[in-house]
């Protein structure tokens, strides 16, 4: 008994810190907090939130690029229109795309370029942006976890 209680107890534990490690990331912006998903490779970056139906107002995903460069983003098999806001190294809003709608339209779907060299990017509903009242130059803030560029 005693040896079935430390292993659920275990596994409660192991539970626990993946659950902490993999999400509550959060960011603020503009004076709001969002709870992010965080897409930091290539595979996660390309998926995105693609094939979902609903997000939470108070989420949204903060992809992360390995270096600042102009940035495009496109709705393919996205379902949710979206703000596309792209933020340099400092995490200041360089450029934004707002009320982006869904495309099903496969590679049809067009791109929504940063204009300007961008090293994150945060998506979240649209209307968020305006809501906001999103100014470039804004700062974005991370929570504890986020990794910072070098």
């Amino acid at each position: 008994m005693y040896l079935l209680r430390s292993l659920l107890l275990i596994s409660l534990l192991a539970l626990a810190g993946c659950a902490s490690a993999d999400g509550r990331h959060w960011v603020e912006l503009a004076g709001s907090r969002y709870q992010v998903e965080l897409a930091q490779d290539d595979e996660t970056r390309a998926r995105g939130l693609m094939f979902r139906e609903q997000m939470d107002a108070d989420h949204g995903m903060l992809f992360i690029h390995d270096r600042q460069e102009p940035q495009a983003y496109w709705m393919k098999n996205t379902k949710l229109p979206l703000d596309i806001l792209y933020f340099d190294t400092d995490r200041r809003l360089v450029s934004q795309q707002r009320d982006v709608p869904p495309c099903s339209a496969g590679d049809m779907c067009p791109p929504y370029p940063s204009f300007k060299p961008a090293r994150y990017v945060l998506e979240l509903n649209a209307g968020q942006a305006t809501k906001l009242n999103l100014q470039d130059g804004t700062e974005l803030i991370f929570g504890p976890g986020i990794p910072k560029a070098d």
